[in-house]
């Protein structure tokens, strides 16, 4: 891949310090952005010391940078990642307690490492990681507030954070504790993806993430960073402005390698639509998906190939990106499926055995969620836990329904949950993003 970016800070209308600090190494593939607190240069002192930090500690790992070049596990170079904030953390509140004035000194940090074909985020705080990927743009970090946390967990509406004084509480930062809880998230990076990092001194001011789209969608993005502050500014500035623009392009050389991308990012975007048109999935946001897609395994199975035998004990769920399979039971057909269905999922709940087999009817290529790495992601994550098993539920309603229609054959009637309805969802769509906070 090659990749531009760009970085511009600025202290803004109203501070007399800039307490922010970005860094721009795209030989080594890093990017990141912190936002100092503290005060007396404090604050200054935890935001470089953060960022550098983080740059020393994965150039020590060459190694493990160059295997995922190759196409290595991605796992280890986001534990890389996660040590790197964690090292600084350690190191910054060290700093706090041996020097006068520093004690309780701290920083947000959001970094992005890009190599081969991965993206590695590693976030705490507020300054967060916007991505445009085909004319949409998506917040793929979390701010670790007091409001987002309330909205995140059903104690507050997005409209009642807005309006609440409570604006600049942060629940985790790099320094103040010893220790600190890393967002890391893996995901494929595609030709012509665009990435933002930025305190909270710009995205205070955006009340509607869409306002970044035709700003970050310009073939140059030189000027972009400079306009993006223009734009703090402008609305108020009242607080520390930093901005890191990165684009990544495809370096093919010869046709057949630019036919690879091409093919890579329609098979990538076709699992992510996939997964978001799958009842099962449409509570996530983009940041929840990229997280699901990550522990998702792709095969393709050719026509009349068996993808799973009746009576076998498997535990995986299988979701349809293109192609159809039929679903037999004594080797008669009882339904057909095509691209946007899924099947399998009670193997997530039981071990009872398959009760039905499936073969292939089209050449189809599927995306396989493995019950073992499926439930490690879900106990990392409450929230999407629990979005999930909400529309589990409901999907295992629907099938119950169904099951009491089959038992009244020869009458007329209707799916009991459909005809009175299902309940709508706890969650806000979308992810649970406040902007403008």
């Amino acid at each position: 891949m090659r990749i531009q970016s760009f970085g511009l800070t600025d202290v803004g209308q109203e501070r007399k310090l800039n307490e922010d600090y970005f860094l721009v190494d795209p030989e080594l593939g890093l990017y990141v952005v912190c936002d100092g607190m503290g005060g007396h240069a404090a604050g200054e002192i935890a935001s470089s010391t953060a960022a550098t930090s983080i740059h020393e500690h994965l150039l020590a790992r060459a190694v493990d940078l160059v295997s995922i070049d190759e196409g290595g596990s991605s796992e280890r170079i986001e534990s890389v990642m996660r040590e790197a904030l964690e090292l600084a953390s350690a190191k910054i509140y060290k700093m706090g307690l041996s020097e006068q004035g520093k004690k309780g000194m701290g920083t947000t940090c959001c970094a992005l490492l890009v190599r081969g074909e991965k993206g590695i985020m590693a976030h705490v705080g507020d300054s967060r990681l916007y991505m445009l990927r085909g004319g949409r743009i998506h917040q793929l970090s979390e701010d670790h507030t007091f409001l987002q946390e309330a909205v995140r967990h059903g104690i507050m509406t997005a409209e009642q954070a807005k309006q609440s004084t409570h604006k600049n509480i942060i629940t985790r930062a790099v320094g103040p504790l010893e220790k600190v809880l890393v967002d890391t998230l893996v995901f494929d990076v595609l030709d012509g993806d665009t990435f933002l990092l930025c305190s909270d001194g710009l995205h205070g001011y955006i009340e509607d993430a869409n306002e970044l789209t035709p700003i970050l969608a310009v073939p140059r993005l030189d000027a972009v960073p400079a306009q993006l502050v223009e734009l703090a500014n402008g609305r108020g500035g009242a607080d520390n402005i930093t901005a890191v623009t990165i684009r990544v392009e495809a370096d093919s050389s010869s046709q057949e390698e630019r036919n690879e991308q091409v093919e890579r990012a329609t098979l990538v975007n076709a699992g992510l639509e996939t997964m978001r048109h799958i009842q099962l999935f449409e509570e996530l946001s983009m940041a929840e998906l990229l997280r699901v897609s990550n522990v998702c395994r792709s095969q393709e199975f050719a026509p009349d190939q068996v993808i799973l035998q009746e009576g076998e004990a498997s535990e995986a769920l299988f979701l349809i990106v293109s192609g159809q399979v039929v679903v037999e039971r004594n080797e008669h057909p009882v339904a057909i499926l095509g691209s946007g269905s899924h099947f399998g999922e009670m193997a997530l709940l039981s071990q009872r055995p398959r009760s039905a087999t499936v073969k292939a009817r089209t050449p189809t290529q599927v995306l396989v969620l493995e019950r073992p790495l499926f439930f490690a992601m879900l106990q990392q994550d409450s929230v999407l836990a629990t979005k999930f098993l909400w529309r589990l539920a409901q999907s295992l309603s629907l099938r119950l329904d169904d099951f009491y229609d089959l038992q009244e054959a020869g009458k007329d009637t209707v799916k009991t949950t459909l005809r009175f309805g299902l309940y709508p969802s706890p969650f806000n769509h979308g992810g649970n993003t406040l902007s403008g906070l």
